[in-house]
């Protein structure tokens, strides 16, 4: 993403004392035809107020959901987005997702990524 797996795509760029960005893949759905060999990973992501993802790309795409918190989102160097609980966003295949943080100062943004990709890919 340049680095892909979901563990190593939610490294922290800024860590202010501690707090690290937490992705938990919670389910794995391996997808019937005609996405055989394709599976949905569903990745809980926790981004603490003041630490961002470091640009990266995924090897399918993802849709996400904002469960709470306000999500700061870019794609591609487009101009970020502020995301409210409720809000969703996609990123197409190819991507490069150059923004993910919380937009707020204070608080934890939670997020749920679906990533659809091939079960191989990381």
């Amino acid at each position: 993403m340049l680095g892909v797996a979901a563990g190593a795509v939610f490294l922290p760029a800024q860590n202010s004392g501690k707090q690290e960005i937490r992705a938990d893949t919670v389910h794995r759905q391996p997808l019937p035809e005609p996405f055989v060999g394709w599976e949905a990973r569903f990745v809980a992501v926790q981004f603490p107020a003041g630490v961002r993802s470091l640009p990266h790309r995924h090897p399918g795409f993802v849709l996400g959901y904002v469960i709470e918190g306000q999500f700061r989102f870019a794609i591609n160097g487009e101009t970020p987005s502020v995301l409210m609980a409720g809000d969703a966003f996609y990123e197409p295949p190819g991507a490069d997702h150059t923004v993910g943080e919380s937009a707020s100062a204070s608080q934890t943004a939670k997020i749920l990524a679906i990533i659809v990709a091939p079960k191989e890919a990381k």
